[in-house]
């Protein structure tokens, strides 16, 4: 969800029994909101400036612990509202799920008479808790720091200092990371003793991985569990139908590998317990006789109820994560209103998988952000690429070990003069290519978390961004903004608030992304292809064709879905894959 989507998401939201995750790459962003959101519930502020040692870490602690007081203190009074107003219970009970043990207790209550205060506030304490504040933590933005000149050690990177301002916060809440394995950053989780089980096998703080399949998961799993570090959550997430950066399997799609996380869940549990168990014991520390608890939760692409339902009973995951949808919710997310009309007027066409991210990661954005005006603007001004104020992407070494951002004008500017340099010897369509993928970065550092200030009015210092949004495509299908209350009835089938553009289902969605995928990979190829990439071609096209297949199998008696309409498209892109040449090594 960006830097700044989420960023307050729990003081927004936790109270109703719903969690969010807040990015903590930018401290500065977060250093601006805990002065923000202190002053609006008059609690103490203390500025960490740049100058303090290990500021980094400190202010990330110093946020995480302001979200959590303010979330108690929310949630407290909210459970006091429920019991002191029917409506307001009333209007709370409908946005829960239809099988709600709390939906069904509290109706209950409501139903045996005129409920009483003290009954409904035991019932509450007993039952309801506040949603989660957990964290992400994307992995490969873990750059080097210097002073003066000298490398800082290790745990001053980026991703490290992040890790420890959650580690040192008082939050009891999970640390979801993200964009694959650093196993530097694993290895510095054993710092910290609330990320290991207590006496009672409990985890103060849990981690959870964000993969795209089986292998990876049990790979990056049983590699914290040689350490003694259990992986409490796998949330697998599409390759590509998803919000932010993609990363794409080679052709897997997602039906297929919640197919596998559902066969080998016992597996994956019992394997990962005997690592962990050597590797509490190597440490000296209490080992749990039975496997500490292990979800498996799915996200990207769901919009519909049924959607949501099936996931749960046909793959018998724990949970099914809504994230794209709620940028179109004030209440739940931190959007600029210009940008967030742009995400409800958005069409498919305006929805586009670019290579605008410095990591070099595909990216999901959209056409029109104020961002893409500047960067343009830019250009046409001679004056291509961005200040380049914060770093945390000045991740090449191109030019040295500091690291420079693949966005910034000095990276930039050093790369079209290398251009021009042997122009004479390229013809000017790879000219013109090359030029177009120096430019097209944009500064995510400053583009992701402009939306914040320009919601809640905090002035803006610096060269002009803009804001970039990251939705999946799923937000074609949704038109308009919605309350809270509208968005949960929608996701529990309770209401709709799709717009009546036709909506493919997910698995067919995300299969058109893998089928132009392969065709884009194929037809962007300006040099002589290799082997290897023959190889991987095939090797996915071959992917697909075994995914179509078990969605053919899949869909075939169904009756939750318009299972012809869905077969008609299975076998529309199945004649489209078919149609895909790869491309053969020339004879020399």
């Amino acid at each position: 969800m960006g830097l700044a989507y989420t960023i307050d998401s729990p003081i927004r939201v936790a109270h109703y029994g719903i969690s969010s995750v807040i990015s903590i790459i930018d401290d500065e962003l977060m250093e601006k909101m805990n002065s923000f959101y202190s002053k609006k519930f008059n609690l103490p502020y203390q500025e960490i400036s740049k100058k303090v040692q290990d500021y980094r870490a400190k202010r990330i602690t110093s946020y995480l612990n302001l979200v959590d007081t303010i979330v108690k203190d929310k949630f407290a009074k909210f459970k006091k509202e429920l019991a002191e107003s029917k409506l307001a219970l009333e209007n709370f009970i409908a946005t829960l799920p239809n099988k709600s043990s709390i939906k069904e207790g509290l109706s209950n209550l409501m139903n045996e008479g005129p409920a009483r205060k003290d009954d409904i506030e035991i019932f509450l304490d007993e039952h309801l808790k506040a949603g989660d504040i957990d964290v992400n933590i994307m992995t490969k933005v873990d750059k080097d720091n210097f002073a003066k000149g000298q490398q800082l050690p290790i745990e001053f990177n980026d991703a490290h200092a992040s890790l420890r301002g959650f580690a040192n916060s008082n939050l009891h809440s999970s640390v979801v990371l993200s964009a694959g394995m650093n196993p530097r950053l694993y290895s510095y989780f054993e710092n910290f003793k609330d990320f290991f089980p207590d006496r009672n096998n409990r985890l103060k703080k849990k981690i959870v991985l964000k993969v795209s399949d089986y292998r990876s998961a049990i790979i990056q799993g049983k590699f914290l569990a040689k350490k003694g570090l259990w992986v409490s959550e796998y949330r697998i997430e599409s390759g590509l139908n998803c919000g932010g950066h993609a990363f794409a399997t080679d052709g897997h799609l997602l039906g297929p590998i919640l197919e596998e996380f559902k066969n080998k869940k016992e597996e994956l549990v019992q394997d990962t317990h005997n690592v962990l168990t050597k590797g509490l014991l190597d440490k000296g520390l209490a080992v749990p006789e039975q496997p500490l608890d292990l979800k498996i939760t799915v996200q990207g692409g769901v919009g519909t109820a049924d959607e949501h339902k099936f996931l749960l009973e046909k793959y018998q995951v724990d949970s099914v994560g809504w994230g794209t949808p709620f940028l179109l919710v004030p209440e739940a997310t931190s959007v600029d209103k210009k940008t967030r009309t742009l995400l409800a007027e958005s069409m498919e066409e305006d929805l586009y998988l670019s290579g605008i991210s410095p990591l070099g990661v595909p990216f999901n954005t959209i056409k029109g952000t104020s961002n893409e005006y500047h960067r343009q603007k830019r250009i046409l001004n001679n004056k291509a690429g961005s200040s380049c104020p914060k770093k945390y992407l000045a991740l090449s070494k191109e030019f040295g070990p500091e690291g420079i951002c693949t966005a910034s004008k000095k990276y930039q500017d050093a790369k079209l003069q290398e251009l021009e340099a042997k122009r004479s010897e390229i013809s000017r369509n790879k000219y013109e290519n090359a030029k177009g993928k120096i430019y097209e970065k944009a500064c995510l550092c400053v583009g992701l978390a402009n939306a914040s200030f320009l919601e809640n009015d905090i002035k803006i210092k610096g060269q002009e961004q803009g804001v970039v949004i990251c939705p999946g495509p799923n937000i074609a299908y949704f038109d308009k903004e919605v309350s809270l209350s509208k968005m949960l009835k929608h996701i529990y089938g309770n209401s709709s608030v799709l717009s009546s553009t036709y909506r493919p289902n997910m698995f067919v969605k995300e299969l058109k992304m893998y089928v132009d995928y392969l065709k884009n990979e194929i037809e962007s190829i300006s040099d002589e292809v290799t082997t290897k990439q023959i190889k991987k071609w095939e090797s996915f096209k071959s992917n697909l064709f075994n995914g179509i297949a078990y969605y053919q199998e899949l869909f075939r008696d169904l009756m939750c879905f318009e299972s012809a309409n869905i077969q008609n498209e299975l076998q529309f892109f199945k004649e489209e894959l078919m149609a895909v040449a790869i491309p053969a090594m020339k004879k020399g």
